[in-house]
């Protein structure tokens, strides 16, 4: 195998790193000991949601009255991750009696702007893990059972110039960036390494004579993939946005049928013909979008709002009563990209899309297979 003498990583396992959610509730975890105790604890440690133990150093400190600040630097591990490097920070303070544990974004953290995100207009832009995270290390460290009455305010240093190199503007957060992750776990985004890891299933799926795998965009869709049939852990392929590896894969060494799971943006990307799903590489063509909106029905001012809109998410909230029959028709169009690619082959394939929490929202199946 060659390697790259520029590369740092070249010759040895790509290193992983943490997520900016998992920075925020480290700093969160010492700010809230030190407003507790007047100590910070450091390093201080705190429970991913896989139950990993990581221990974050702190690079910032400061007490003063009824509140508490620390920070931490955001180690994105090999992974090329634009806040690699950056300092995360939580302000935290007490809040009114009865309030429970209130987000706010401080300098370098956006705002949501435009529905159709994990976290409503009107919300700073910290996912739903990085705040669940929060929420259950400060009332573990509370000891009372139910989360204190806490204002925790998270920031980013310079994340707002950050925020100028993500798409964050596009999806309507504005003024910063968001604090992201599912597992606390930055995995490196390296394509050889992950398409290898993608033949590497399939290989072993095929050895044991599986004859149905789910290829999932992430964590949420595999999980949601696996439950709908039952399927052994060897017949889930983590394929991140690299369908093109999967199917390519698959036309020499086919199985008979493959499921491809994912969210509504990238199953729409699949269906205009991409074959690398990663923002990076292409975006949800809003206009496509809303012609399918009026195909299904929308009127005028819904398909000209959709075709202006920040994305398939806000696209969908835009559509409302015909966001189903939407949904069916990308199902539909994604399965018949993938099937354009496996023509020739004995592989069948199919599509199912899942919203965030994992329910269902369409089911291209199968050919000779009703819904």
């Amino acid at each position: 195998m060659m390697v790259d003498p520029d590369d740092p990583a070249a010759g040895r396992p790509l290193r992983h790193g943490w997520t900016t959610g998992a920075c925020a509730t480290a700093a969160a975890a010492a700010a809230y000991r030190a407003l507790l105790t007047g100590q910070f604890p450091d390093p201080v440690t705190i429970r991913l949601p896989g139950g990993q133990m990581p221990a974050f150093a702190l690079a910032m400190e400061k007490l003063g009255d009824g509140m508490a600040e620390a920070g931490v630097i955001k180690d994105a591990g090999d992974d090329p991750d634009v806040t690699h490097g950056a300092l995360v920070s939580a302000r935290i303070s007490h809040g009114p009696p009865g309030s429970g544990i209130c987000f706010a974004a401080g300098p370098g953290v956006g705002m949501v702007t435009r529905p159709g995100l994990p976290i409503p207009p009107g919300e700073p832009a910290i996912n739903p893990v990085p705040r669940r995270m929060m929420v259950e290390t400060l009332t573990g460290i509370a000891g009372t059972g139910t989360p204190p009455d806490l204002r925790v305010e998270i920031a980013v240093e310079g994340g707002e110039a950050l925020a100028a190199r993500t798409l964050n503007g596009r999806l309507g957060i504005i003024g910063g960036l968001s604090i992201l992750g599912t597992t606390g776990i930055v995995v490196p985004y390296s394509c050889a390494a992950w398409i290898d890891s993608i033949h590497r299933g399939i290989d072993v799926a095929r050895a044991l004579g599986l004859d149905h795998i789910a290829a999932s965009t992430g964590s949420v869709s595999e999980q949601a993939v696996q439950a709908l049939y039952g399927l052994p852990e060897t017949a889930l392929i983590d394929m991140g946005d690299f369908i093109g590896g999967v199917l390519k894969y698959l036309r020499r060494h086919p199985v008979p049928r493959l499921t491809i799971a994912g969210g509504v943006a990238k199953m729409a990307k699949l269906g205009q013909g991409l074959m690398d799903l990663h923002s990076k590489r292409g975006q949800v063509d809003m206009p496509r979008l809303a012609q399918i909106a009026a195909s299904v029905g929308c009127d005028a001012a819904a398909v000209a709002a959709i075709a202006s809109a920040a994305g398939a998410g806000e696209a969908f909230v835009i559509a409302g009563d015909h966001a189903p029959a939407m949904a069916d028709r990308l199902a539909r169009d994604a399965r018949d990209a993938a099937a354009a690619k496996l023509e020739g082959s004995i592989v069948a394939v199919e599509v199912v899309m899942f919203d965030r929490a994992g329910r269902m929202v369409a089911h291209a199946p199968f050919p000779g297979v009703g819904r």
